[in-house]
C-alpha cells in the first residue's frame, strides 16, 4: 500500500515509475470509495490522477504554484498535499472544500470555482514572482471545455508575449459538463492527429542518423525544411502563434510521458503549453461510460425529493410551450443537463444552441436572436450569470431586446459553497434598466411565471429559481404578482422564492406578503406593507442591493414610521447543506420564528 494518510509530494518523488502507477490506482480507488459516499466531482478527478501525480513529481509546491481551472479536478492535488486523511470530509460542514482555497492550504495558490480564469491568474502570480526575483514556475491546468471561455484567450494572448516561467497544461478530455462543441473542439482534434507527423518525423530522424556517410547531411537538410513542411502539412499552431512553446499532444495517463514533457516545460523558463489528452472517469467504468452523470454526485445519504426539481420543471414546461411556438430558441453555456435543456435539445435540436463556456457570448448571441424576431431563453446558473453584466446593459437593455434568463441555482446551492451560491443576481439585475424579475416558490408558480416572461414582458426578463425541489406546494392555479395572507395582525413577513414555505408556517404569528414578480416592485406591495407597524424582510439573496433594501427606501420616501428588519445574506457562506446554510443566516423556520417574536 503506497497511499498513506500523510502522503506528500516529497514521498512521490522518491518512487519509481512502476510505484507511481500503483499509487495512481490506489488514489483512484480512494476517490471512488469516498466521492460515491460523500458526493462531489468524480469523473473529472478520475481523469487527472496521473497528470497531478506527474506535476507533483516535477514541480515543488508551494514554491512552484499550481492554479486549477476548474478546481473540481484537483482532489488528487489535495490528497498529495496532506489532506488524504480528511478527504472523507470534502464539501461537508467544517470539512475541506471541493475547490482549491488558499486559506485551506499553502499548496492552493488560487481559488478555482469558476471556469477560464486560470491562465490570467497564473500569469499574474508569475509576474509577481518575477518582480521578487523568484524563478520558480507557475502551472495553470485548464480543460478544453474551459478553453472555450473568452478570458482564457485574453490570458493566452498576454502571457505569450512575456518571459515568465509559466506552464499551461491543456487537459483535453473532450468534455466540460456537456460534450464540447464548436470550432475549438475540431481544432484540438486536428492537433491530436499531428501525433502521426511527430512520430514519423522521429522515425525518419533515427534512420538518417544511423545511415553512414550521407545520413548526417540529409538530416541537416531535413531540419532546414522542417518548418516549411510543418506549415504546409498542418498550417500553424494557435498556441505557438500566441508565443507559447507547444509540447504535445501527450497521453495524459502515461506517467513517463507526462513527467518527461513537464520536465522539459519546466526547463524552458518561458511560456509553454503542454497539451495532454485524458479520459474523463478513467478507471471507473460507470463514470467512463457516462461522465456527465458522474460529473457531480450528491451525498449518498441525501434523500431525493418526491417532487421534481425546479430545473426539471422548467425544462419540461419550456418544451410544452415550444411545441406550439417555433420562435422559441434556447441557449446554454455547456450546461445542457445542468440547466434542464436536454429535453428541449432532444425535441428541437435546430433551435438549441450550446455556445460552450462563454456566458458573455451567450447573452449577446441571445440579443442577436431577439433582433431577428426569435424569443431566446438563456438557461444559466446564477453564479455564472455574473460574467454577463456588460452584455446585459449594452447589448440587451439599451435597445430593449427581449431575452429570457432562466436563472438556475439562485440562492444557496449547498456543498459547492461560496463559488457557486447564487446570491448576486438580484442585486446585479436590478441595476440594469428595463429588467423584470420573477421568483416562484414552487413548480406551479414557475410554470405560470415562465409564460409571463415569454409573452407578457418586454426587454430582459429573469426567472430565478433554486437548486433542487420546492419546500412546499403553493396550490397556485393562476398567476398572481403577489400573495397576501392577511389575518389582521400588526406585523408582516415579506419574502419570496422557496423560503416562502417557512414564512407561510408562521402565518399564525404574523401576516405574510409573498412577492412572485419581485422587480419592479408593484405599487400595491408598497401600500400593503406601509399599513403595518412592523415589517420583517426575509430574502435568500445578498442584502446590499436587495429587494428588501429597495422597498425600505420606497417606504422611507413615503414617510413610513414603523419598524423594519432585514434578514438576508452578508458575506460568503461556506460549503454545507442548504438547510444548514439557511439556518446560519436565519432564513429557516426556527430562525424566522425567533426574529419575528411572538
Amino acid at each position: 500500500m503506497l497511499l498513506k494518510n500523510n502522503i506528500s509530494a516529497n514521498y512521490i518523488k522518491k518512487l519509481n515509475v512502476e510505484q507511481r502507477k500503483t499509487l495512481c490506482s490506489e488514489i483512484r480507488h480512494l476517490l471512488v470509495k469516498t466521492v460515491t459516499n460523500t458526493g462531489g466531482h468524480l469523473a473529472s478527478n478520475l481523469g487527472t490522477v496521473e497528470l497531478i501525480v506527474a506535476m507533483h513529481t516535477v514541480f515543488d509546491t508551494p514554491k512552484d504554484k499550481f492554479v486549477f481551472d476548474v478546481g473540481h479536478q484537483a482532489y488528487t492535488h489535495k490528497i498529495i498535499t496532506g489532506r488524504a486523511k480528511r478527504l472523507n470530509t470534502i464539501r461537508t460542514e467544517n470539512g475541506i472544500s471541493g475547490f482549491p482555497k488558499s486559506d485551506e492550504s499553502e499548496h492552493d495558490s488560487f481559488i478555482g470555482g469558476h471556469s477560464s480564469i486560470s491562465i490570467s491568474a497564473a500569469l499574474g502570480i508569475a509576474e509577481a514572482m518575477k518582480l521578487d526575483g523568484d524563478d520558480h514556475s507557475v502551472v495553470a491546468v485548464i480543460g478544453d471545455g474551459a478553453l472555450t471561455g473568452g478570458e482564457a484567450y485574453e490570458g493566452l494572448n498576454n502571457a505569450g508575449k512575456t518571459d515568465c516561467n509559466l506552464v499551461v497544461v491543456l487537459n483535453e478530455n473532450e468534455m466540460s459538463i456537456s460534450k464540447n462543441t464548436g470550432a475549438l473542439a475540431l481544432y484540438l482534434a486536428q492537433l491530436k492527429s499531428t501525433q502521426k507527423y511527430y512520430k514519423t518525423k522521429n522515425s525518419v530522424k533515427d534512420i538518417l542518423e544511423n545511415t553512414p556517410i550521407i545520413g548526417k547531411t540529409l538530416g541537416n537538410a531535413a531540419r532546414n525544411t522542417k518548418r516549411v513542411l510543418k506549415f504546409a502539412l498542418y498550417q500553424s499552431n494557435l498556441f505557438e502563434n500566441l508565443g507559447f512553446k507547444y509540447i504535445g499532444p501527450i497521453d495524459g495517463h502515461n506517467i513517463e510521458e507526462l513527467t518527461e514533457a513537464l520536465t522539459v516545460a519546466k526547463m524552458m523558463k518561458r511560456p509553454c503549453l503542454v497539451h495532454v489528452y485524458t479520459k474523463k472517469g478513467k478507471g471507473y467504468a460507470p463514470a467512463e461510460e457516462n461522465s456527465g452523470e458522474y460529473h457531480g454526485l450528491a451525498p449518498q445519504n441525501s434523500s431525493a425529493a418526491e417532487t421534481i426539481t425546479f430545473t426539471e420543471a422548467f425544462g419540461r414546461e419550456l418544451c410544452d410551450i415550444s411545441r406550439i411556438d417555433k420562435n422559441i430558441c434556447t441557449i446554454t453555456a455547456a450546461m445542457k443537463y445542468g440547466t434542464g435543456l436536454q429535453y428541449f435539445y432532444k425535441e428541437f435540436p435546430e433551435r438549441f444552441f450550446d455556445v460552450g463556456i462563454a456566458e458573455e457570448h451567450a447573452v449577446t448571441f441571445s440579443a442577436g436572436l431577439a433582433s431577428g424576431g426569435k424569443i431566446p431563453v438563456f438557461a444559466v446558473y446564477s453564479s455564472f450569470l455574473q460574467r454577463c453584466y456588460d452584455q446585459l446593459i449594452h447589448d440587451c437593455s439599451i435597445e430593449k431586446r427581449h431575452i429570457v434568463l432562466a436563472v438556475d441555482r439562485a440562492g444557496f446551492v449547498g456543498e459547492d459553497g461560496e463559488t457557486h451560491h447564487g446570491m448576486f443576481d438580484v442585486s446585479m439585475l436590478t441595476t440594469v434598466p428595463g429588467v423584470s424579475i420573477y421568483s416562484p416558490s414552487d413548480n406551479k408558480e414557475l410554470s405560470l411565471c415562465l409564460k409571463k416572461a415569454l409573452y407578457e414582458e418586454d426587454g430582459i426578463v429573469a426567472l430565478r429559481y433554486p437548486r433542487g425541489a420546492a419546500f412546499y406546494d403553493s396550490g397556485a392555479k393562476e398567476y398572481y404578482g403577489y400573495r397576501h395572507i392577511n389575518n389582521g395582525r400588526k406585523k408582516v413577513i415579506f419574502t419570496y422564492g422557496r423560503i416562502t414555505a417557512n414564512a407561510v408556517l408562521l402565518s399564525d404569528k404574523a401576516d405574510v406578503l409573498q412577492a412572485v414578480k419581485i422587480y419592479p416592485v408593484e405599487e400595491k406591495i408598497i401600500k400593503i406593507l406601509s399599513s403595518y407597524d412592523e415589517i420583517y424582510f426575509f430574502e435568500e439573496a445578498f442584502q446590499s442591493g436587495s429587494i428588501s433594501e429597495k422597498i425600505c427606501s420606497y417606504l422611507l420616501q413615503r414617510g413610513y414610521k414603523g419598524k423594519t428588519k432585514i434578514v438576508a445574506v452578508n458575506g460568503f457562506i461556506p460549503h454545507n447543506t442548504v438547510s444548514n446554510q439557511l439556518k446560519s443566516v436565519g432564513l429557516d423556520y426556527e430562525g424566522m420564528k425567533k426574529i419575528i417574536g411572538e
